[in-house]
């Protein structure tokens, strides 16, 4: 499955503002970035966005994923760490 195939699939799914996944072969990075995750604790963020990729993990398409789930405004203090320039 191409990277760009899972943004398109957790915006979609999650109404996210920024989506950035990379592929090492079936292993996945994912950063989420959305309103949604407002008061979640991180297994909760975690989880909602393990929901839109369940069927391609069970599939074996997906085979390990890390996550790493922001709100806007925690994005905006973290990027800077998670992203250099």
């Amino acid at each position: 499955m191409e990277t760009n195939q899972v943004e398109t699939l957790l915006r979609e799914a999650l109404s996210l503002e920024e989506a950035i996944v990379k592929a090492n072969g079936s292993h996945y990075e994912v950063i989420a970035v959305g309103e949604c995750f407002d008061g979640l604790s991180r297994v909760k963020k975690q989880q909602l966005v393990y929901g839109p990729l369940m069927n391609t993990i069970s599939d074996g398409t997906i085979h390990a994923v890390s996550i790493k789930a922001f709100t806007p405004t925690e994005w905006q203090r973290e990027r800077k760490f998670i992203l250099p320039q």
